[in-house]
Formats: C-alpha cells, sequence, structure tokens
C-alpha cells in the first residue's frame, strides 16, 4: 500500500513532545479533545522515563469509558506514545492497593511497587496495552496503552487545494479532490449529515491528530487506496469505520470510544489493514472487528473490550456473499465483556448449494483477558461455530494466553444449527492446529472445551492440538475435551 502525501502539509517521520534528553521520546497526548469526555475521577496517572527520579512526573488525561453491557461500569483509560522504558506513577483514588494490584496481560510480568493504600507504581519496558486491576475489580479498573512513537504525522501548516482542515470549530467542508482530511485537537461533529458517518473518497488519508475527537462513523464503500491514521478518537459513533466493496484501506492507531455498533466492520472487502486500534464498548451487538466475506485482511497490535464478540469473521450476511479467506491477527488483546473473544463460521449462504467456504485463517501471539458469558452457545474463547452451510478451514491458533475468565469455554469447534441466527446447519469443520495454548484458570469457572459435529453428514474433521498447558499442566488426552460421535481425527500431543 503506498503512502499518499499531499501538497502543503508536513508529513514528519518523528513528532516528539518535550524537551531534549530524556523525555525526548515520550509523548503525552494534548487535553485539547477533554471537554467531550468524562475525565475519569478515580485515577491519576504520571510517567517518566525509567529509572529518572530526577524528571518530574508528566500527567495523562484519565478518561472515564463504560464497559460491559450487562453492569455498564465505569472504567478508565490513558495512553500515550513512547519508545523507551517508562515507570509509571498511579494515584487510586479509591485506595485498594493494599490488597493487591495485578498488571494483565500477565506474559509482561509486570510487578506493581505499592507504596501506600492509594500510590503504586511500575515499570514499562516497550509498548504495551495493559490493565491495572486494584483487588481484582475489573469493572472499574485503569487500562493503559503506551503506543509506539508515531512515525507518521501531519499539521494543519499551508494547507493546499487538497486539504481538508478541520480545528475543531469549523463548519463543514469538504472537496471532491480531496487527499487529506485533517482533524486537528479539538472535538468535531459534522453537521447535517446522514447517520453522522462521513463518506471517503479512494486516494484518501484521513488525520485524527493527537487529541482530536471525532463524533462520527467513516464510511469507505466501493473504494480504495484510503488511508485512516493518528492518534486521536471517534466517540458514540453509529461504527467506528465501516469498510464495504473497497480495497486497500489502513486503519491504523485510533481509539473508537462507546459506538452503537460495531467497531471496525467489513464487507466484502480485500487487502485491508488494521493496527494498533484501541476500543471499547457497551452496547447490544456492539463486537469489535466483524468481517463478512472478506479477503486477505491484517489485524494486529489491536486491543478490543467488547459487550459482544470481540473478532468475528463470517461468510454471507445482509448484502454480502463471496467466502472469506486469508484473515490474519496477531498480537491482539482480547477482552469480551459479553459472548466469545474468537468466534468464525456463524453466518453463511443457506441457499447456496455448495455454501460457501472460510479458510485460512490465523490468531497468532494473543491475549485473552476475559471471557464472561452465561449463554453456552457463546461462552467460547476460542470458537468456530459453523452455520448455515459454512465450510470452515485451515484455522490456526497459536501462542494464546487465556487468562482467569469468568464464565468461558477455552475451545468450541462446532458443526451446529442456532435457531436464533441459522436456517440451515453448518456443512463442515476441518483442517484446525491448536498451538502453544496456555490457560490460567484463577478465580473463574470454565465449562469443558468440546468438539462436536452436527450430524454424521455435517461433521469435524483433522483437529490437532499441540501443547495446550492448563494451569501449569499439559494437556496429552484428547479426554480434556467433550467429543460427540461426528467428530473425526482428533489428536492432542506434546511435542516440548
Amino acid at each position: 500500500m503506498q503512502s499518499r502525501f499531499p501538497l502543503g502539509l508536513l508529513a514528519t517521520l518523528l513528532w516528539l513532545f518535550g524537551t531534549l534528553g530524556a523525555e525526548a521520546t515520550i509523548r503525552v497526548y494534548p487535553t485539547d479533545g477533554d471537554r467531550a469526555m468524562r475525565l475519569s475521577p478515580a485515577y491519576a496517572v504520571g510517567v517518566r522515563p525509567a529509572g529518572r527520579a530526577d524528571v518530574a512526573w508528566r500527567m495523562l488525561s484519565v478518561y472515564e469509558v463504560e464497559v460491559d453491557g450487562d453492569t455498564h461500569s465505569k472504567a478508565a483509560f490513558a495512553q500515550l506514545d513512547a519508545d523507551e522504558a517508562l515507570d509509571v506513577r498511579v494515584v487510586a483514588q479509591r485506595g485498594g492497593a493494599a490488597q493487591g494490584v495485578e498488571i494483565r496481560p500477565w506474559r509482561h510480568a509486570i510487578q506493581a511497587n505499592v507504596e501506600s493504600d492509594t500510590v503504586f507504581t511500575f515499570t514499562v519496558a516497550q509498548p504495551a496495552q495493559l490493565s491495572v486491576e486494584i483487588g481484582g475489580d475489573r469493572l472499574r479498573n485503569l487500562h493503559l496503552f503506551v503506543n509506539p512513537v508515531e512515525t507518521e504525522v501531519y499539521t494543519a501548516d499551508a494547507p493546499d487545494s487538497t486539504t481538508i482542515v478541520w480545528n475543531g470549530s469549523t463548519h463543514d467542508i469538504f472537496r471532491r479532490n480531496a487527499r487529506l482530511i485533517y482533524f486537528g485537537p479539538g472535538v468535531h461533529q459534522p453537521k447535517d449529515l446522514p447517520n453522522n458517518e462521513i463518506a471517503l473518497p479512494s486516494g484518501v488519508t484521513v488525520y485524527l491528530a493527537a487529541g482530536a475527537v471525532l463524533k462520527a462513523k467513516l464510511r469507505v464503500e466501493g473504494q480504495r487506496d484510503v488511508r485512516i491514521l493518528g492518534r486521536g478518537m471517534l466517540l458514540n459513533p453509529l461504527r467506528g469505520v465501516e469498510i464495504v466493496r473497497s480495497s486497500n484501506v489502513l486503519v491504523e492507531g485510533i481509539t473508537v470510544v462507546n459506538p452503537m455498533h460495531y467497531t471496525v466492520f467489513g464487507g466484502e472487502s480485500n487487502d485491508v489493514v488494521v493496527r494498533g486500534v484501541k476500543s471499547f464498548s457497551s452496547r447490544p451487538w456492539s463486537d469489535g472487528i466483524d468481517l463478512m466475506c472478506c479477503r486477505r485482511w491484517t489485524i494486529e497490535d489491536v486491543f478490543l473490550r467488547t459487550s459482544d464478540d470481540c473478532l468475528a469473521f463470517y461468510n454471507h450476511r445482509w448484502w454480502f456473499w463471496g467466502g472469506s479467506s486469508d484473515l490474519h491477527v496477531r498480537r491482539a488483546v482480547l477482552w469480551a465483556d459479553v459472548a466469545h473473544a474468537i468466534n468464525v463460521g456463524g453466518h453463511g449462504d443457506d441457499l447456496a448449494p455448495e455454501g460457501e467456504t472460510i479458510e485460512r485463517v490465523s490468531f497468532v501471539d494473543c491475549d485473552i483477558l476475559n471471557v464472561h458469558e452465561d449463554d453456552d452457545l457463546y461462552r467460547g474463547a476460542l470458537a468456530i461455530c459453523c452455520g448455515d452451510n459454512n465450510r470452515v478451514r485451515d484455522v490456526l491458533f497459536e501462542d494464546i494466553c487465556v487468562d482467569n475468565c469468568q464464565d468461558a469455554r477455552l475451545i468450541d469447534v462446532s458443526v451446529l444449527f442456532n435457531e436464533k441466527y441459522n436456517r440451515r446447519p453448518g456443512c463442515c469443520v476441518r483442517d484446525v492446529v491448536f498451538r502453544r495454548i496456555e490457560q490460567r484458570t484463577g478465580t473463574g469457572r470454565m465449562a469443558r472445551s468440546r468438539l462436536r459435529g452436527h450430524d454424521a453428514d455435517h461433521r469435524v474433521c483433522n483437529v490437532r492440538v499441540e501443547d495446550l498447558v492448563v494451569d501449569g499442566q499439559t494437556i496429552t488426552t484428547p479426554t480434556f475435551f467433550d467429543i460427540n460421535a461426528n467428530v473425526d481425527n482428533v489428536q492432542v500431543v506434546r511435542t516440548r
């Protein structure tokens, strides 16, 4: 995907806030957008270069965010850019630090130094997406996103005829030949637009600067070579970014807060990269990233805390047909307050004689921080739920840590008929690999993992499980799973 730099706009390789020397690679975001967001009364967060007690703490904006569609609890989040190790100081106004502070994902092995019941510090060595939990409280926790330093940055200097500049106070401005739409620090809400959405043309770059808050959906329909990037936020959109029948699209770095529906939606779109996106949702059907009949997507370094599926990959639904392939996820942090963390295969073209196929799908190097779902159909952390005459094949789950879920099933591979959403059972699931999956049960409740076909003609075939570790014990036998008679060739092995 080629970069397009509009004339008259400065694109720099590095944009660093602070002074020369030790603070040169720590960027704290502007506060211009704070008036659109509720600041959290629960936390104060400061950062400085690791080990530099002589440097003053730089304070972050800490925002309140609603999580969990069942309880509508008030958590918090803050973020910054850094390419050096950081010391972080948290003041927890409600106290409780003496009860213990846990920082997840646990693979980062970050330990808090508790100084008092309200104050603790810790060190972050590299970019990370963290949940900071006091006394085991996951509903009022602090999310801290340490992002890599932005390497492509635009400013509003010297705009030309191909540039649209929004500075927080301008009226709606559109140009037919736009090549860059710039949202500067401040609050932006388009006026007189249906569904509060901005339709983007081919060849455009949309840049949301740090401190920008945009109250709109970004829609890419029938376009190509579109780029959406920056450190700004989308607030309360109908959907965050919608990509329909389009190709060569990049979505990078933005944060989506409280969408009514999906964070990123893809329908019949190809060659798309979603990178570094963060999202919180608490509405019904407010999934994270949902794809329908898409091909060649890369999703990486995302954080999705959702009140429905974090990731859902489907075939036909609504006005989208054609099957799905080459969908690859890596380094994702997933938190499903409701429903699945990962869900593949639920919808398809049940009227097509041969159905549709989802193939060549992978989830690698991911962390699942929670799945909380009491409906048995939807509690899979790693789920393939194949319905509507779909064929699902060649799926890889590799190097995934599943941590202390509240009410979940680690693995669910099923050919099924879901009466609520399907008109026919799925056709088949085959050639699925689970490699180096680790579960830490903690205090949660886990249902038994299962592999099940629908009947003798709708089966699950060829499932290989390598080096599955549950609470420190390597699983070496298929008896770990609930397996029905419509499943063929299950291998559970230890290779190391």
